[in-house]
């Protein structure tokens, strides 16, 4: 058998490296913990949280019960939970939806969300981030922040139930100083929107836009 050169070794030892470094974690009952200094490929737990250090790698990651949070500088797929809030850093890249049912979902200064965001119980807040695609709630509200940019539109769907014993609270929608929503703004229930004077918005359906010009929305 031929003996294989020193380099040719040293290539086969990197080249096998990132997958290893890159492996899935995958649990039924327990938290996820995302060391910095470490890349990782997805992140899946049922029952647990899960939480991402400063400047990691990883790729989608899914959890059923438990919440997701992001340290600053952080790179991820897709993230997906359904009984819990999912919160973003700072100038964090999510690579894909970001979505719970039961939850709120917050972005913080500078990150980019390369998909939509979306959740059904739950508010949604953006801070100087941006959104590739729609921003959509059903009994939450919903923050477009100061700065934010929506490539899509905001849409807040009609509940699937219908018969109540009280009235609901309506929604409140903002889209703050120098936003931008660049698709429609869709309502299908009653809500209360709030747009900055400075904001650019799409096409409105579903309520009329009460305009402010003040660092804040006016409290209801």
């Amino acid at each position: 058998m031929k003996a294989l050169s020193i380099p040719l070794l040293l290539g086969i030892a990197l080249a096998s490296g990132p997958a290893w470094a890159q492996a899935d974690v995958s649990k039924v009952n327990g938290s996820i913990s995302a060391d910095p200094g470490q890349r990782y490929g997805k992140l899946d737990t049922v029952n647990g949280g899960i939480r991402v250090g400063e400047g990691v790698e990883t790729g989608s990651i899914d959890t059923v019960n438990g919440g997701v949070k992001v340290a600053d500088r952080a790179r991820t797929g897709s993230i997906e939970t359904v009984n819990g809030g999912i919160r973003l850093g700072r100038e964090v890249t999510a690579h894909g939806d970001v979505s719970t049912v039961n939850g709120s979902v917050f972005s913080d200064q500078g990150s980019q969300i390369e998909g939509g965001v979306e959740t059904v119980n739950g508010g949604i807040g953006l801070v100087g981030s941006r959104v590739r695609k729609d921003v959509e709630t059903v009994n939450g509200d919903i923050t477009v922040g100061i700065g934010s940019q929506v490539g899509g539109g905001v849409h807040v769907r009609k509940p699937n139930f219908s018969v109540s014993l009280t009235a609901s609270r309506k929604p409140r929608v903002i889209i703050g100083p120098n936003a931008v929503v660049n698709g429609s703004l869709l309502f299908e229930r009653e809500v209360v929107l709030y747009v900055h004077r400075s904001a650019r918005i799409g096409p409105v359906t579903g309520a009329d836009p009460i305009p402010f010009d003040t660092d804040t929305a006016p409290a209801d």
